[in-house]
């Protein structure tokens, strides 16, 4: 007779109970983290924004965070309001400096020079107006503001949705911080998008701090200085599309 193979034993069956039980443990304490990291920010920032331009304190500069270009070269409605409530600054008297700060990671792509162009436009004089190119989220647009800029105190000028987290990385950069709301408009589907996704970005926003996340270095800019032109950067190469190049 042939020899029986031994077959290797069978795991005990799972437990299904349990199983479900482990799958809610961990949505749990996801949620909690969630939770408490928004929580955190929220309520570490309450009181340091406003929408009334007359109600903020002067400070040294104006931080813009950037948003999104259109693929012509116009400014989305988040973006131009944002450039709207800051010219609101400038001519009220709270900043002596703007600082314009977003993705310019190509030439195709230009955050900072599109606002740069409607704050000239709108009658602000381009020495008062510094450009970062590299302000590719909100922490870098805040730890470069401090390190790059060496802003002390600014005014953060963005939509209510995003102030939270623009504020708290400010303050965590060293800066002395308020802000001034931009919702000018509905926005429509994408605010809702945008807030859904700031519940997250929250969580990250910490995270990044706990761990100090790596932010592009530089010469030192001082926003104190006489003309903020010296920040501007190269112009862009012949035949750049709009969105790359707002002429200097």
């Amino acid at each position: 007779m042939l020899a029986r193979l031994s077959l290797p034993a069978l795991p005990p069956a799972i437990n299904l109970g349990n199983a479900l039980r482990l799958v809610a443990a961990l949505v749990g304490a996801l949620t909690a983290v969630v939770i408490a990291a928004n929580a955190y920010i929220v309520f570490s920032t309450r009181g340091d924004a406003t929408s009334d331009v007359s109600e903020l304190p002067h400070a040294q500069a104006a931080i813009v965070p950037g948003a999104q270009v259109n693929p012509d070269g116009t400014m989305s409605s988040m973006l131009a309001d944002r450039v709207s409530r800051t010219v609101e600054l400038w001519r009220a008297g709270k900043v002596d400096r703007i600082l314009v700060s977003g993705d310019h990671g190509s030439w195709r792509y230009d955050e900072p020079d599109t606002m740069r162009e409607a704050l000239v436009r709108a009658g602000v004089p381009g020495r008062v107006i510094f450009t970062d190119h590299a302000g590719f989220n909100t922490r870098t647009t805040m730890v470069r503001a401090k390190r790059i800029f060496q802003v002390s105190s600014a005014i953060v000028v963005t939509q209510g949705f995003h102030m939270d987290r623009a504020l708290y990385l400010a303050k965590a950069s060293g800066i002395d911080v308020h802000g001034l709301t931009s919702d000018l408009h509905g926005y429509g589907q994408k605010k809702l998008q945008s807030g859904i996704r700031e519940v997250f970005a929250r969580v990250k926003a910490i995270g990044d701090e706990a761990i100090d996340s790596r932010v592009m270095g530089g010469p030192p800019i001082p926003i104190s200085g006489d003309d903020g032109r010296v920040s501007w950067g190269p112009k862009p190469p012949h035949g750049t599309p709009p969105t790359g190049g707002p002429k200097h």
